[in-house]
């Protein structure tokens, strides 16, 4: 590949992103292009609409076709996450309104294919990025990725085309990709070539791609902004997963620091791979269950494969976005219980019920919410919309023979909520039985605690549910009245603020005297700064991404957990900020 600037001085930068896959990368960028930045914008003639819209679809088609090719051929040594990601591609790719309101754009506007697909692009993921939920927030990427592979297409341009790119440099450094965004399935041609991490304009630490960059073992760097403009082709790089920071043309003393850190954090990754089936029990014998969160059924293998000792969290609105109707009750039973057989009869599966509203509406339901966050969402919704929750809870109860089910409600906040909850249970459970469906023996119901509301009251909750799940998320943000996506306050999102940890406190002391469960199932149970912490407040059960389990689990196996609790009381009992760094002593 040419180096596409003039020559000048070579600078040492330290650029700043977030840190989605650890480890560390040394090697030579390689900046690719994006074809949804560079569309042509052209009015077509009247006679030409029908013919723009024959093009889309011609190309909508290939695109498909080309996906399914790819998941149907997976190499064996492909990431187990690979194909569920691929299958949310290809949904998206299959939406009704992709297709149908962007041919209404090229019949109103008159707007070329490639300017009408990237119109509606940008409105659908525009629609995800403004989602309370962080997972679904983060599917504006795959939206993204999925125009431009189509528009890759309708150019005949390829963004990620790698046919010149030699196996490896002069020095036989490798290449690390400097992108806008990459897909899953581009992450698939570049392992055919000496590539050793990526960094992005886009992305998030939840984005598929990020997802399947740690089930890679990649280091990855994402939410740069503008870091194809800072980075010349061919320069060296330094990519530090962990941090989160990628050096550009790094001095001899810098690259041998590096090297070294390299070498280390092989050396450990691959004793917590052979460490991944042994139990998670501390040093005092506290056995702690580690648990996994997923978004589709196919998912549960790469849980399993992590040594998961059950589905802390399956996350049930991916059934129902992207569609036009509502998923059928078959539908539903066959995806749950799909979770449940994979993980068989003795590891418990979580299932949240619909998280959605307000702000992420299904099949094209029109209203605007003030406050999303706080509007007509979650177990609000579902109770607002019976036949539809009934229909979830129905094939649920159906799913339960198949495994050991709990049912999760999110974003309650009154007593009542879970007493009208409890009553289209036992109606969905009359209605089966008198069908002639058989039910599992024991279905257990749980609802998150998200809301400052339940984590204060917690006792009169706990007599009524069989567990609880904390979303550090949500409870972080409502706590604090911070939005975490607001560049302007979120400096003010603090996981470690005594409010927020003395909600959590109470919540666990409290299920502890009610002999009931207690999971955190947000961001900080996958997050290793916070493991000793949560250990220490006295937690029993985290569920993460199946990628970050085995890394947990070698701090538990190490941790005294009466060591740790007397760490953190000392400091919550003053009302001090914790020390992480005194309690990861």
């Amino acid at each position: 590949m040419e180096q596409t600037v003039a020559k000048i001085p070579d600078m040492v930068m330290a650029l700043h992103g977030k840190g989605v896959a650890k480890g560390i990368a040394i090697g030579h960028a390689v900046i690719m292009g994006a074809a949804l930045l560079e569309v042509k914008h052209h009015l077509v003639s009247v006679d030409d609409i029908e013919s723009e819209c024959t093009r889309l679809d011609q190309a909508l088609q290939a695109v498909a076709a080309d996906l399914d090719y790819i998941k149907n051929n997976l190499p064996e040594d492909a990431p187990i996450e690979l194909a569920p990601v691929l299958t949310v591609h290809s949904l998206l790719l299959a939406d009704p309104m992709l297709a149908s309101e962007t041919k209404q754009i090229i019949r109103t506007h008159r707007y070329n294919a490639e300017w009408a697909l990237s119109t509606q692009g940008q409105m659908l993921a525009s629609q995800f990025g403004q989602m309370e939920d962080e997972y679904l927030r983060e599917r504006a990427s795959d939206v993204n990725q999925v125009i431009e592979r189509v528009l890759s297409f309708m150019s005949g341009v390829k963004s990620f085309d790698l046919k010149n790119l030699p196996a490896t440099c002069e020095d036989d450094l490798p290449f690390i990709v400097v992108a806008h965004d990459i897909s899953p399935a581009d992450m698939l041609n570049l392992r055919e070539k000496h590539f050793a991490a990526f960094i992005t304009d886009a992305g998030g630490p939840t984005s598929h791609t990020a997802i399947v960059a740690r089930s890679m073992h990649v280091p990855a760097v994402v939410g740069m902004k503008n870091v194809r403009s800072l980075v010349r082709d061919r320069e060296i790089l330094i990519v530090d997963g962990d941090e989160g920071l990628v050096i550009v043309n790094p001095s001899p003393l810098i690259l041998e620091q590096y090297r070294q850190k390299q070498r280390q954090y092989q050396t450990e990754r691959e004793f917590l791979l052979l460490q991944k089936d042994e139990p998670a029990v501390t040093v005092d014998g506290v056995h702690i269950e580690l648990e996994a969160n997923i978004e589709l059924p196919e998912e549960a293998d790469a849980a399993l494969e992590m040594g998961a000792t059950g589905i802390g969290l399956y996350r049930s609105e991916f059934l129902f976005m992207n569609r036009e109707t509502l998923p059928s009750e078959q539908e539903q039973y066959e995806a749950y219980s799909h979770v449940l057989k994979t993980m068989g009869m003795d590891k418990p599966v979580t299932i949240r019920t619909l998280d959605i509203g307000s702000d992420k509406t299904l099949h094209n339901e029109a209203t605007v919410a003030v406050n999303p966050a706080l509007g007509l969402r979650a177990v609000r919704y579902c109770l607002a919309h019976p036949e539809m929750f009934l229909t979830q809870l129905r094939a649920l109860l159906r799913a339960s023979v198949h495994g050991r089910l709990r049912i999760l409600i999110p974003m309650i906040s009154h007593l009542h909520e879970v007493y009208e909850v409890k009553r289209y249970l036992t109606q969905a459970q009359n209605e089966l039985m008198s069908e002639g469906y058989a039910i599992g023996e024991k279905v257990e119901l749980g609802a998150m605690v998200e809301i400052p509301a339940i984590a204060i009251a917690i006792e009169p909750f706990l007599k009524e549910l069989d567990f609880v799940s904390i979303g550090t998320n949500d409870l972080i943000q409502y706590t604090l009245a911070v939005d975490r996506v607001d560049d302007e306050v979120v400096s003010l999102y603090d996981s470690v603020h005594p409010a927020v940890l003395r909600l959590i406190h109470n919540t666990i002391q409290a299920g502890d005297r009610a002999g009931k469960p207690v999971c955190v199932c947000g961001e900080m149970a996958g997050d290793t700064h916070y493991t000793k912490l949560l250990l220490g407040l006295g937690l029993k059960s985290f569920s993460m991404h199946p990628a970050h389990i085995p890394e947990v689990k070698q701090i538990v196996r190490h941790a005294h957990t009466n060591v740790l609790r007397t760490r953190v009381a000392r400091t919550l009992n003053h009302g001090e900020v914790i020390d992480l760094d005194a309690v990861n002593a």
